[in-house]
């Protein structure tokens, strides 16, 4: 096979990629497939398409699944509020920038670790910082942007504390459990990527 057909095949083999990735991902967030929804706030493995994406397909695809899984957080938060924190969602600074990054990182972090270790290491790290990338940015905006409006919030259901301890506290229910799992999730995953697409 010539250097403009392997071209093409890689091309299109990206594209299908990335349009099934950005569907599941759109999938897994409006569905409760994909979000454990509870009273006070969700826990979500809707990032995994996108952390996928960056280690398979590159920052640029991460980054498009990404903003997919940002777009449709934001609009299910906007039409369908689920939570106390929903409000926060409703702004792209906190449900869309933070997602488009996640992939990103999950594709820096994956190939800057590669170099000193083997396959399975480097997606679980790479799974790791895409999803710790997701949990930081997010709360770190929301605290930016809201901190007395999630205080305000919280106050509402019989939670006190400052906004500081209350995203911490998120941070450690939500985030880590969301980290493990999409480190499992990515490793069987994208080693059966590889295998299928040969990348």
């Amino acid at each position: 096979m010539n250097q403009t057909a392997l071209a093409k095949r890689s091309s299109t083999q990206k594209l299908v990629l990335t349009g099934m990735l950005v569907a599941i991902s759109i999938i897994l967030d409006a569905t409760p497939i994909g979000t454990i929804r509870l009273p006070i706030v969700s826990a979500t493995i809707a990032h995994v398409p996108t952390i996928i994406g960056g280690m398979t397909g590159g920052p640029l695809v991460g980054g498009i699944v990404g903003l997919s899984f940002g777009l449709a957080s934001l609009i299910r938060n906007l039409t369908q509020p689920t939570s106390i924190l929903s409000f926060a969602f409703m702004n792209p600074l906190v449900s869309v920038l933070p997602r488009i990054l996640v992939g990103i990182m999950a594709y820096y972090g994956y190939y800057g670790i590669q170099k000193f270790a083997n396959d399975y290491i480097s997606i679980i790290a790479g799974a790791m910082i895409g999803s710790c990338t997701n949990t930081v940015l997010v709360l770190g905006m929301m605290y930016i942007l809201y901190a007395q409006r999630v205080v305000e919030a919280f106050s509402a259901v019989g939670k006190s504390g400052t906004a500081k301890v209350i995203l911490l506290g998120i941070a450690t229910a939500n985030g880590i459990p969301e980290m493990i799992v999409a480190a499992i999730l990515t490793v069987v995953i994208v080693k059966g990527l590889k295998k299928i697409y040969n990348i």
